[in-house]
C-alpha cells in the first residue's frame, strides 16, 4: 500500500476512534459503537446488493485489482519515455528486425506485444487497431472496478438507514419501558454510523484512487502506442521523442529539453 493511502486510512480511523473515546471519557466508550446485528445489516446487506448488481466473478476480480492498484506508487512516465526513444534509435540505426533481441528485456506486455507485431511485419493499421482494442478493454475493466466501489459507497449508507429504521421500529414496540428508549435509539443510529464510515472512509476514496491510477495507466498505454506507431512509420528518434513529450509532465519535460540541448 502506498504511503498516502496508508496514512489516510490510519488517520481517519484514529480520528474517529479518538473522538469516540474522548467524548465518552474512556476506552470503554468504544463498546457502545460495537453492535454485531448492525454490522450484519450494513456489511451483509451491502455484499448482498453487490452480488445482485454484479456477477460474482467481477466482484471477486475487482478485489484483486484493487489490492494491486492500491499498492502501486505514482506511475513515472520518464523511464518509459527513455525506453521508447532507445527503441526508436535501434530501429532507425539497425532496422526494425534488430528489435527482436530486445523484446524479452521489456517488462510491459503491451509494449512487447506491439513491438513483436511490428517485427513480424504486421500492417500499421492492424497494429494500431489491436493495441487500441487492448487499451479499450483495460479501460473497461478499470471502469467496472470503479463502479463497484462507487456502488459500495451508495449501498453502505442505504443499508445503514435500513438498519436505523429496523431499530426504530423495534424501539417503538417497547415504548412501555421508557428506560430502554435511549439505548434503543443509540443502537438504531449505529447502523447509519457504520454505513457512513464504509462509504466515506473506504469506498468513495478507494474509487477516487482507482480513477487516478486508471488515468495514469491509460496515459502510459497511449504514450506507448504513439511511440510504436511512430517507430513503425520510420520517424527519427528525435521526432518520436517530441511526439511523446505531450504525455510528460511539464517539470520533467523541461529536463528532457535541457538534456537534448
Amino acid at each position: 500500500m502506498d504511503l498516502g493511502t496508508l496514512a489516510g486510512v490510519l488517520a481517519g480511523t484514529f480520528l474517529i476512534m479518538g473522538s469516540i473515546m474522548y467524548g465518552g471519557g474512556n476506552a470503554s466508550a468504544l463498546k457502545a459503537f460495537i453492535d454485531y446485528p448492525s454490522m450484519g445489516i450494513v456489511i451483509g446487506g451491502t455484499i448482498a446488493a453487490l452480488l445482485i448488481n454484479y456477477p460474482l466473478p467481477k466482484v471477486r476480480d475487482v478485489l484483486k485489482v484493487t489490492m494491486k492498484v492500491m499498492s502501486a506508487h505514482k506511475l513515472d512516465l520518464m523511464p518509459w519515455y527513455a525506453i521508447i526513444v532507445e527503441v526508436a534509435t535501434v530501429a532507425r540505426r539497425d532496422g526494425i528486425l534488430a528489435l527482436e533481441d530486445r523484446l524479452p528485456k521489456i517488462d510491459d506486455a503491451f509494449l512487447r506485444k506491439g513491438l513483436q507485431m511490428m517485427v513480424d511485419g504486421s500492417a500499421a493499421d492492424a497494429v494500431q487497431t489491436i493495441l487500441e482494442k487492448e487499451i479499450a478493454n483495460m479501460e473497461e475493466r478499470h471502469l467496472i472496478g470503479q463502479s463497484i466501489w462507487g456502488a459500495i459507497g451508495n449501498f453502505g449508507p442505504a443499508f445503514g438507514m435500513i438498519g436505523t429504521l429496523v431499530g426504530l421500529v423495534q424501539m417503538l414496540q417497547n415504548m412501555s419501558d421508557p428506560s430502554s428508549i435511549g439505548a434503543g435509539m443509540a443502537v438504531a443510529l449505529i447502523t447509519t454510523f457504520y454505513g457512513a464510515v464504509i462509504a466515506n472512509l473506504f469506498a468513495i476514496p478507494i474509487k477516487g484512487k482507482l480513477e487516478q491510477r486508471s488515468s495514469e495507466e491509460l496515459a502510459l498505454k497511449r504514450m506507448l502506442l504513439l511511440g510504436i506507431i511512430s517507430i513503425q512509420a520510420g520517424d527519427s528518434p528525435r521526432i518520436v521523442g517530441e511526439k511523446l513529450l505531450v504525455y510528460i509532465p511539464p517539470a520533467d519535460r523541461e529536463k528532457v529539453t535541457q538534456k537534448q540541448s
